[in-house]
């Protein structure tokens, strides 16, 4: 048997009955159907129970948001009667995505979300180690996107194996995306249309409802749910974080490579409104018509629309064409500009991101992929970025990373500007107000594949919070790895039931201080180092804010 029975839960599966028994702390066993059948506050579902974790699939929280639910606030789904199945991935949101990516690069991701599109996209996704009176922390998951695209329907977010590792209940979640959640049309429809500029995070908040209502029936505890994402689901993090209906839903939030420090002004949002309508031949008087036309010539309008507007006034902050607007009721401040939100004082935050994040942006770039970028195309690169700092950023970068060639060098420059200076400034900002404490990483495993020219890109954390690095193969199936997912996964989930990420799997991790400025370095060994990049750090700062 194995030793530490106080801390975690083991899975047997009975031979006879094919039911998976469930060992408690208290050393009781209790069954976990095969085929679980729960009631929740919309009727009652079936799931399925693989390797002792029981998932559940496509739980709707919402109605359709088509039609005249279109641009409006979620509504509660209609109640079902009988047993709904719910075993397999649903809600998919229609999507805009006009990035690039590389052929090979591409290789590497999971099979992506088969789903067909539709405005019938606001479900969750569930896994749990035990349906019983446990009270496991609940830790619901915001997929990345950039709040235009992306779905929670995907192997590597999976959440059995962080539920079984951390014995934790985990949420994915689907909500609306790009133009069909966050378009403002507040100051040009009235009251009928008050919160369409963010109705994609009122679908979050509706799913945080959804769980406080219904996860004690999952063995999971309402008072203790940690909201988690990365990248554009950092984003999510960060814009609920400032959200007064959203207070009290979550207790932490951890925010990966997406801190949203700024959310976009109502005034430029109200423009690309008026610049959409010009795109599909409608006036402002005919707004209802929006509510009919497909939504694919709706996402066709955003890049043209976005065009037709003048450069953001934060262009290191300013992130998102089509996502949360300050307008004044549902978001009314930024969520951490110009200082941490009050109605988080009592949230305790972790936030960090990859070492190399442009790595993944910059490998479509030939010249970036193949190191052959010459040192007039990096300066010309940093130049639109840092304009005047232009020469102190590439002198100090030369000085920290003296063997780089200009590729590598603009990858690190961009990573910190674009990625880096945003959770620097969420954790100098909340520490700032000395409440509940803030803890920062960084994530720093370069992956081997593509001989090494990824490092330690965007997104690559994902598959060892969630314990999925044998889902795709951005990781090379690398044993070390597996084991920096195991200790990742572990910490994610420390994090999420106590508060604090410490754990034996791990060094002490200290709070983010003004005095210290803790830092994790997430690798094969994990180390704690304090205020790295110390003058990369002050530059930024100050760029970002002129």
């Amino acid at each position: 048997m194995p030793n530490r029975l106080d801390r975690r839960r083991f899975l047997v599966r009975s031979a006879v009955t094919g039911t998976a028994l469930l060992l408690s702390r208290s050393y009781a066993w209790s069954a976990v159907p095969s085929e679980p059948v729960l009631e929740t506050t919309s009727g009652q579902i079936r799931g399925v129970t693989v390797d002792g974790i029981a998932a559940f699939k496509g739980i709707p929280y919402g109605a359709s948001t088509a039609g005249a639910n279109r641009f409006m606030p979620p509504q509660k789904p209609a109640p079902w009667g009988g047993v709904r199945d719910a075993v397999s991935w649903a809600g998919h949101a229609p999507q805009a995505f006009f990035g690039k990516r590389r052929p090979e690069v591409s290789h590497l991701a999971p099979p992506p979300d088969t789903v067909p599109v539709s405005e019938d996209c606001l479900t969750i996704n569930l896994w749990t180690p035990g349906l019983d009176a446990s009270k496991r922390p609940v830790m619901v998951w915001f997929h990345g996107g950039a709040f235009s695209y992306g779905s929670a329907n995907t192997l590597r977010t999976a959440g059995a194996n962080l539920a079984r590792r951390g014995d934790v209940v985990v949420v994915t979640v689907n909500h609306r995306l790009n133009i069909l959640g966050f378009l403002d049309l507040t100051a040009l429809g009235g009251e009928e249309f008050a919160h369409s500029a963010n109705a994609g995070v009122l679908d979050l908040v509706a799913a945080l409802e959804c769980v406080r209502d219904n996860i004690a029936r999952f063995g999971g505890d309402p008072g203790n749910v940690t909201i988690f994402g990365q990248s554009g689901g950092g984003g999510k993090v960060s814009a609920l974080l400032a959200m007064p209906a959203a207070k009290g839903l979550f207790h932490r939030a951890i925010v990966m490579s997406g801190a949203g420090i700024r959310m976009a002004e109502h005034d430029r949002a109200t423009k690309i409104a008026e610049a959409v309508l010009g795109e599909v031949g409608l006036k402002a008087n005919q707004l209802e018509k929006l509510q009919t036309v497909p939504f694919e010539r709706l996402i066709a309008a955003i890049e043209p629309a976005q065009k037709k507007l003048a450069p953001v006034g934060f262009r290191l902050l300013d992130r998102y064409g089509f996502g949360p607007v300050v307008e004044g009721h549902d978001l009314p401040r930024h969520p951490f500009d110009p200082t941490a939100p009050d109605l988080a004082d009592d949230v305790a935050v972790m936030v960090g991101g990859t070492k190399d994040e442009n790595a993944l942006f910059l490998a479509p770039e030939d010249a970036v992929w193949n190191r052959t970028l010459s040192e007039d195309e990096l300066k010309t690169r940093v130049a639109k970025i840092a304009g005047g700092n232009t020469d102190a950023v590439l002198a100090l970068y030369r000085q920290m990373h003296p063997g780089m060639n200009p590729a590598e060098l603009l990858i690190e420059i961009t990573t910190d500007s674009n990625f880096w200076v945003r959770s620097v400034l969420l954790a100098e900002r909340k520490a700032a107000k000395g409440k509940a404490p803030v803890y920062m990483y960084s994530f720093n495993w370069r992956t081997p594949v593509l001989d090494g020219k990824l490092m330690a890109p965007h997104a690559i954390d994902v598959a060892f919070v969630f314990d999925t690095v044998d889902v795709g193969g951005i990781t090379g199936h690398s044993p070390a790895a597996a084991a920096i997912a195991a200790a990742e996964s572990l910490t994610w989930a420390s994090f999420a039931r106590a508060g604090t990420p410490d754990n034996k799997a791990i060094p002490h991790w200290p709070a983010y201080t003004p005095a210290e400025r803790a830092t994790m370095m997430i690798d094969s060994e994990w180390r704690v180092q304090n205020d790295p990049q110390h003058a990369a750090r002050l530059l930024w700062s100050k760029i970002a804010v002129a």
